[in-house]
């Protein structure tokens, strides 16, 4: 959508093909009852990236949100709870009061993190690593001399236990592998630049959930005269020698010069392509993971939660090796609970709440219904009700489930992986798909499978890459 918004203003007629009948794929919505639940992404960060759009588009749309004072409540199983102010050196006070954290570590590593954003951010975020040219510059030059700093030979978790003395502060910070899907005991330690998104540029609720963000980029593309056809997957890309020429859609030609891709590659590759297009190596890489979550609509108010909360698993080394090393996840899993009613009352009735309850689960490797559901929603059920000390089932009024079965369903996500391939590997920027195809000139990729990666702003980073090239082709 980010990228048809660019493409319509630089004077392109774009048409949205979209497989299901709404728009935003799994930033998407759903009610149950009298309750309303974001399906997807629950957290937003670097608004601006979306402020950026309506200015471009000349728009009077509003897009409001609220910047949050206390990003994520924490709880461990020894009774431990903390909150993550916005504030870092609140924050900071935090860990030392709780954890006996040196205050000066928390700052300094979130300083690291800064360093690694403001160092890497125009080399391998805000342009193609596939692109020769863009390596030959002042920006380029100053990233290989910090590249020492940049521990790009050690692991996320080594960094962060090097760093911090208590293993619940190491535990906080790993967990931000998670937002790309990986592993913090393989990724690389550049993937703490991930702390600096939400403590550095802050932390956003849209003022009616995140699904606003879908409806406010739509609205903004109709205003560009973007054509949007809803129920209407791509069946085919047809090619001229190796040049686009368009592609069919319910059994209908639509002709085009160029196309843009924001399916999982698998599916552009498997299913759109002609087999010798595929990239073997890249479609054989590790998957990240996915998850499993329960859509609660509960019938009372939990005051010690706030929007984001997690109950963390006792064994986090345990639990990541079950996420890619078996299938199915650990018995003690890490519990993301996000409360959209606490900002946005319209969610759920007075006196009510609508818990967004999600799991990390491994991808789904066999492509068949999920056999855990029952055993995972018994060790869900049972880890709420002994952290928060409450019997959560006296007070579901609503319930529903997506697991990594329906999220392929949905939005065609190999086996439900929600970032395409993870991050597990210290080349892992310079191993995602590119944003275009060398092969076949007019083909173009954004979106989560594909570089500079997963999450609204990284999506929205790729489509200003996107429609760069196009402009410039």
């Amino acid at each position: 959508m980010a990228t048809a918004i660019r493409l319509a203003k630089a004077g392109h007629l774009v048409t949205v093909f979209e497989k299901n009948t709404y728009a935003g794929g799994k930033l998407s919505e759903m009610t149950l009852g009298k309750y309303r639940f974001d399906k997807g992404p629950s957290l937003l960060t670097m608004p601006q990236l979306i402020d950026e759009l309506s200015v471009l588009a000349e728009s009077n749309l509003s897009f409001k949100y609220t910047k949050l004072d206390t990003i994520t409540h924490y709880f461990f199983e020894d009774g431990t709870r903390l909150e993550a102010k916005s504030d870092v050196k609140e924050f900071a006070r935090e860990l030392k009061l709780k954890l006996n954290e040196d205050e000066e570590h928390v700052l300094a590593h979130l300083k690291t993190s800064a360093f690694y954003y403001d160092t890497t951010a125009d080399i391998f975020l805000k342009r193609s690593l596939h692109v020769l040219k863009n390596f030959f510059d002042l920006k380029t030059l100053k990233g290989i001399l910090h590249s020492p700093r940049l521990n790009l030979f050690k692991n996320m978790h080594a960094q962060n236990a090097k760093r911090f003395k208590n293993k619940k502060t190491v535990q906080l910070f790993d967990r931000y592998a998670t937002y790309n899907g990986s592993n913090p005991y393989k990724a690389p330690a550049l993937l703490n630049i991930i702390p600096h998104l939400e403590f550095g540029f802050g932390a956003f609720i849209p003022k009616k959930g995140m699904h606003q963000i879908s409806e406010h980029l739509v609205a903004l593309a109709l205003e560009l005269g973007v054509s949007f056809k809803f129920d209407s997957p791509v069946e085919k890309i047809d090619l001229e020698g190796k040049k686009i020429k368009g592609l069919w859609s319910r059994a209908v030609f639509y002709p085009a010069n160029y196309i843009v891709s924001d399916a999982d590659m698998h599916v552009v590759y498997n299913k759109l392509l002609g087999p010798e297009f595929r990239p073997q190596k890249l479609l054989a890489q590790e998957k990240s993971s996915s998850a499993y979550v329960f859509f609660l609509g509960i019938k009372k108010e939990f005051k010690e939660l706030g929007l984001h909360n997690i109950l963390f698993s006792e064994n986090y080394q345990e639990e990541f090796r079950c996420l890619f090393e078996t299938d199915e996840p650990y018995s003690d899993p890490t519990i993301y609970i996000n409360i959209t009613s606490k900002y946005c009352p319209d969610d759920a009735p007075k006196n009510s709440e609508n818990w967004f309850v999600m799991v990390n689960v491994p991808h789904n490797k066999s492509g068949e219904k999920i056999r855990y559901a029952d055993t995972l929603r018994k060790q869900v059920f049972a880890k709420i009700n002994r952290v928060l000390n409450t019997n959560i089932e006296d007070f579901i009024e609503e319930e529903a489930i997506l697991d990594p079965y329906g999220i392929e369903l949905q939005t065609s996500s190999v086996g439900g992986s929600l970032y395409g391939n993870s991050s597990n590997n210290k080349y892992a920027a310079f191993l995602r798909h590119a944003n275009f195809n060398s092969r076949i000139k007019g083909l173009y990729f954004v979106g989560g499978s594909v570089h500079p990666g997963g999450g609204i702003p990284l999506c929205l980073m790729g489509a200003n890459i996107v429609s760069n090239m196009i402009s410039k082709n």
